[in-house]
């Protein structure tokens, strides 16, 4: 994952790290980040709409909706912020620190906004594009993958137990490559007779795609 970009203007960084209980207490400074984060949250909810848009053509509008509201989410953005080590940058007033501002899931949030606010300031909308794909992209992906996973795995089950009377069992039947590179293949049985198989990078991956591989022999996708 990336680091926080440079940026050729530093004092709109530090204007976006500057809280307004710092600013309270400092008169000599010019503004508080808010106005940033107000620039910020548009400019991140119109390129996460269009990286999204972008990656999963076949998503639906409803789809899409929900999952930039998980990705721009107070606990996500609080969490990419984190990883920043955006709260350790803030400047915040005395008070604000003595309550935990550092590690305040709002004001990490806010900051993290101002900061995209401020970078589109500094360095225009493509090298921010590029810098909230980078960050992005690999949470959706996994999101999308998860909820993939338990479709396929779900709708199988519907059906075996519909038809069939009995729950899938999966096994993983064989591995290979690297430790740091495996690949597993697994197989999913229902009353003892083999419905798909599927490989993946994790266990997990290979029970989907032997889901979606027994769906597929059972006419359901």
């Amino acid at each position: 994952m990336p680091k926080l970009p440079r940026f050729k203007h530093s004092l709109l960084l530090t204007r976006a790290l500057t809280h307004r209980s710092y600013f309270n207490e400092h008169p000599e400074e010019v503004e508080d980040n808010e106005r940033l984060e107000f620039l910020g949250d548009a400019v991140l909810g119109f390129l996460i709409g269009e990286l999204l848009y972008l990656r999963y053509p076949k998503m639906s509008e409803g789809k899409l909706t929900g999952l930039r509201a998980r990705l721009v989410s107070e606990k996500q953005l609080a969490t990419l912020a984190n990883y920043l080590h955006i709260g350790d940058q803030m400047r915040l007033g005395k008070g604000t620190i003595l309550e935990g501002g550092r590690q305040n899931s709002s004001l990490l949030s806010d900051t993290f906004e101002a900061i995209i606010g401020a970078y589109f300031l500094d360095s225009g909308i493509d090298k921010v594009r590029e810098f909230v794909e980078a960050l992005f992209m690999p949470i959706a992906d996994s999101i999308v993958f998860a909820q993939s996973d338990i479709n396929f795995k779900s709708r199988f089950q519907e059906w075996a137990l519909a038809n069939i009377g009995k729950n899938p069992e999966y096994s993983i039947i064989a591995e290979s490559g690297p430790d740091h590179a495996k690949i597993f293949t697994a197989r999913v049985r229902v009353g003892g007779k083999v419905y798909g198989e599927g490989m993946g990078r994790s266990k997990q991956a290979a029970e989907k795609n032997a889901a979606e591989d027994a769906l597929k022999k059972v006419e359901l996708r």
